[in-house]
């Protein structure tokens, strides 16, 4: 008898795709919350209306380099994805869009979100949200979440930089206002993270991601969670002190704050399972509700006057 050599079919990447997977690489709910806080820095920059020009030209070249830099993160994260469970479906991961396409697209928003940003808004915005695109997708995601269990926190400063472009995209330059704004992102961006990486910790074991959670325990990383919970509620109330906000503001987000600080106590004392994703969840919810405080208040101080 002759023998039979049986070869398994390996995954090659799909010759063909469509607009879906190259809108699946842009991460366009995240974008869509980044552009909400550009938006508000936008609106706090000026006392009434920030110019129309402005506001749609920076929101789109800010939206168009930031899908832009989540393009990079699923070509540079491509082979760590398709190991966990959450991320394997991604399309450059799971091999439904060829790498070279996808590098071609995020090539494509970067450059385009940039220029536009230089040519209709100004150079400042320009030269910032690149410098954030850089500290994205390269510096963060191809060194930092890598190398270091801190990567959440160093690499948030580039998350943080949407109110500080929407800030500079009307007014063409750098004030305190701004950059305080960006330490609420800052200080929130740790808990947010940290407490999805509880809820998959075993995914980012596999993976080889020193998150916190894996290289220092869980424990430690709810008393991290904790305590970061803090600073962000002593950054939300930065406004108030600095007279950039009143008492609108505070009173909403001393609501919002008792609530993030619940959600941050049960992740803390570990008795409920459920509580992780929950404040992961949440805290989505709460940065949102502190930045539409900020709009709400600058605008009812306006009306008052």
């Amino acid at each position: 008898m002759r023998n039979i050599t049986m070869t398994l079919p390996t995954t090659r990447p799909s010759l063909t795709w469509s607009w879906k997977e190259l809108l699946g690489l842009c991460k366009i709910k995240v974008v869509a919350v980044m552009l909400v806080c550009t938006a508000v820095g936008m609106a706090l920059a000026t006392p009434g209306l920030p110019p129309l020009a402005n506001v749609v030209m920076g929101l789109l070249g800010i939206g168009l380099a930031s899908c832009g830099a989540a393009a990079f993160n699923h070509v540079i994260d491509r082979h760590l994805d398709a190991v966990m469970t959450r991320t394997s479906r991604r399309p450059v991961a799971s091999k439904r869009l060829p790498v070279v396409v996808a590098l071609g697209w995020a090539i494509l928003l970067s450059i385009a979100g940039v220029a536009l940003l230089a040519w209709q808004v100004n150079p400042l915005t320009a030269a910032l949200t690149f410098a954030s695109l850089i500290g994205y997708a390269l510096i963060y995601t191809a060194f930092l979440k890598r190398a270091t269990p801190q990567n959440i926190v160093i690499g948030g400063l580039a998350g943080a930089a949407p109110p500080l472009l929407g800030w500079v995209a009307v007014t063409g330059q750098i004030s305190p206002e701004p950059l305080l704004l960006m330490l609420i992102i800052f200080a929130w961006t740790p808990p947010h993270f940290w407490a999805l990486a509880i809820h998959k910790c075993d995914d980012y074991s596999r993976a080889g991601i020193p998150m916190l959670p894996v290289t220092h325990g869980v424990p430690f990383t709810r008393l991290q969670i904790w305590l970061y919970g803090w600073l962000t509620v002593l950054a939300t109330l930065l406004p108030i002190m600095i007279g950039m906000s009143g008492a609108l503001y505070f009173l909403v987000v001393l609501c919002l704050n008792a609530r993030f600080m619940v959600w941050n106590w049960r992740v803390w004392r570990g008795l409920d399972s459920t509580a992780p994703i929950g404040a992961f969840w949440f805290s989505i919810r709460y940065l949102l509700g502190v930045f539409g405080a900020l709009l709400l208040d600058h605008y009812a101080t306006s009306l008052s006057w």
